[in-house]
């Protein structure tokens, strides 16, 4: 499984950003794709997610501000995000669950970074 994260940059507080993660592997054991972010001495924490049955969550700090979806092929997964705010400025990364050898593995792009300036 290969991911790549794009469409990170600086954007102004209230702007938006789409981000794109093109996938590449398997698609038969997908349990489910998210976004999840990082900033500086922070640990990395889920933003969004969305399972292999169409279930979505949010995390608290990006509902009705965020947006995940992907395509019918899980070849790529989007996060639109609106209503921008600095404390939204983060690496970026894709993430992808794999149902592998009766366990979960979890599969990462290389981030792509977001600035929200204010």
């Amino acid at each position: 499984v290969q991911l790549q994260a794009s469409g990170g940059g600086l954007v102004q507080v209230g702007g938006s950003l789409r981000l794109s993660c093109a996938a590449s592997g398997s698609t038969s054991n997908i349990n489910a794709m998210a976004w999840y972010r990082q900033a500086p001495g922070m640990q990395r924490t889920l933003v969004a997610r969305i399972t292999n049955n169409n279930m979505y969550n949010y995390s608290d700090f990006v509902k009705g501000r965020f947006t995940i979806s992907r395509d019918s092929a899980w070849n790529t997964l989007y996060l639109q995000m609106n209503s921008l705010k600095p404390e939204d400025t983060a690496v970026y990364y894709c993430n992808r669950e794999m149902l592998e050898r009766g366990g979960l593995n979890n599969y990462w792009g290389q981030g792509t970074q977001v600035t929200v300036s204010s």
